[in-house]
């Protein structure tokens, strides 16, 4: 080699050296690439879930059981009333028994549903000629023949599977013996004492009521909430119970009277409910 071409050789070989003992080992940068956002990258790979936004705790909702006592003092007669959550009982002379009148129907019709001749098939055109009336506008003489088909005990049995402690049949059905304690824990759940394939027809009637028998709880229903109940009459008795429903949240109301008219009767069940059911939202959460 050439003394001038080494020169430029020797001038490169040093001025490598310089950099190799100043900064280190020489990296070699690759191609400049897309910028890289560690936080977004952060976000983009955590769950759908934890993005949301925490939901505002929803509002715990009790009946208004003061106000509702305070009315019911007032009244002339015998007034009872229940209130129940999955998680708690509210009660006032909820033990009491009163007649049930055509309350009692709805046992009827779950034990019916559960007759070993119906329970394993479809309904046919005659069982829902024979049931829907007696629910949607409580027909009495389906209802004599219902309690006849099915009998008292069938009835004693589902009060044992609901844990009611107080009903009591009669030769008269409308003279059963009802509490409004024992009501709500049937109507909690009621659906679950419907064998499952009547389940849906059974709370299809409840909650289609004749809208001529629809007073008391019925007018005072919250917003948002679907209602499915029975209400029972006779001179001097008005009684209702009904179960509260939105997803899978539930509460449970009856309200008994005795001795007050019609009217009378209807307007406090109304004003009873109107109290219990005060704050319940779309949003409640029943304790």
């Amino acid at each position: 080699m050439r003394p001038r071409a080494f020169v430029p050789l020797l001038a490169a070989a040093f001025a490598l050296g310089v950099a190799l003992s100043v900064g280190g080992p020489l990296r070699l940068d690759p191609p400049p690439a897309a910028t890289f956002d560690q936080n977004a990258w952060l976000l983009a790979s955590q769950p759908a879930s934890s993005l949301a936004t925490a939901p505002v705790s929803a509002p715990k909702w009790r009946p208004g059981m003061q106000a509702a006592r305070a009315y019911a003092s007032r009244r002339a007669g015998f007034t009872a009333f229940a209130v129940r959550t999955p998680s708690r009982l509210y009660g006032y002379r909820d033990r009491e028994t009163t007649r049930s009148a055509s309350v009692v129907k709805a046992m009827l019709m779950v034990t019916y549903l559960n007759h070993r001749s119906v329970r394993h098939r479809g309904l046919n055109g005659s069982d829902r000629a024979l049931i829907g009336p007696m629910i949607r506008r409580s027909d009495n003489d389906a209802a004599t023949y219902v309690r006849n088909y099915v009998g008292n005990g069938a009835l004693v049995r589902l009060a044992r599977r609901a844990g009611m402690r107080e009903f009591s049949p009669s030769f008269i059905w409308g003279a059963s013996r009802i509490s409004a304690r024992d009501q709500t824990k049937l109507f909690l759940n009621i659906d679950d004492f419907v064998v499952r394939r009547h389940r849906k027809f059974a709370m299809r009637l409840l909650g289609s009521i004749v809208s001529y028998q629809r007073w008391g709880i019925a007018r005072v229903r919250p917003a948002g909430w679907a209602l499915y109940f029975k209400g029972g009459w006779v001179p001097g008795t008005e009684n209702q119970v009904g179960l509260l429903r939105r997803g899978t949240r539930r509460v449970a109301v009856a309200v008994f009277t005795a001795g007050q008219s019609a009217a009378y009767g209807r307007e406090t069940e109304r004003e009873v409910a109107r109290r219990l059911l005060r704050g319940l939202t779309r949003d409640s959460i029943p304790r």
